[in-house]
């Protein structure tokens, strides 16, 4: 038996007369790597601002350690939402800086998060001349400044090459290990599957399926199934 740092029952998202997520009651496990697959478009950003305050659901209940989800509870959340949000005339360093002190964090801190994201040794270059997996990644360091418990990141690899994905993958690999759950959300069945324990399957605002990673290669036939049922249902 696990224990779960996040559940939500019936969270729904309407924007006017769309739903955009739908009665969705998710459980995620802790100390583990939980990947939520869905097309663009199937509500899985949604999810993830509401779970993360930027969005306020129209319904349902978000449990984060077992209580009712406050705004409190962000001390012990980190989030990559959409673009890494790094001020470009400025360092790794510099930009770690700004936030460490709106959030008591000291330069030890600052050295550790840039270790583990493997930006020790950016020095003086500014972060508008990184690549877009060094932003991602020092998005990544900024969202691991307040020593979360629990990090979102929301679809991470989207235009990085093959080898800025592979780092990115074996750095969320390593998180579960130091007691930090990760929920990642992506479009690509090749990168859940490489990287996640289980998985919740998003289709039209609705998670159709949630569970452990199936062994094999029976993840993208999984998805097909639910995803092909789904449709048919419409």
């Amino acid at each position: 038996m696990y224990h779960s740092i996040l559940k939500t029952t019936g969270l729904t998202k309407r924007f006017r007369s769309q739903e955009a997520v739908k009665s969705v009651s998710l459980e995620v496990p802790e100390a583990c790597v939980y990947g939520i697959l869905g097309a663009n478009g199937a509500g899985k950003s949604t999810l993830l601002k509401m779970l993360t305050g930027i969005l306020r659901p129209t319904e349902g209940e978000i449990l984060f350690d077992g209580h009712p989800w406050t705004r409190k509870d962000l001390f012990d959340i980190g989030a990559l939402i959409e673009t890494p949000p790094v001020y470009e005339n400025l360092t790794a360093r510099e930009n770690l800086k700004v936030r460490g002190i709106l959030l008591g964090e000291g330069d030890r801190r600052i050295e550790e998060v840039l270790s583990i994201v493997g930006l020790s040794h950016t020095g003086k270059k500014r972060a508008g001349q990184f690549s877009l997996g060094m932003k991602q990644r020092l998005g990544i360091a900024i969202a691991l400044l307040n020593h979360p418990r629990l990090l979102i990141l929301d679809e991470p690899v989207n235009g990085l090459d093959p080898i800025g994905i592979r780092e990115l993958r074996e750095l969320i690999r390593r998180f579960p290990e130091e007691g930090i759950t990760v929920i990642v959300s992506s479009h690509i069945l090749g990168e859940i599957e490489q990287t996640a324990d289980y998985i919740g399957i998003m289709a039209d605002g609705v998670l159709e399926f949630q569970g452990e990673m199936p062994g094999g290669e029976h993840l993208e036939e999984l998805f097909m199934e639910v995803a092909g049922r789904r449709r048919e249902e419409e």
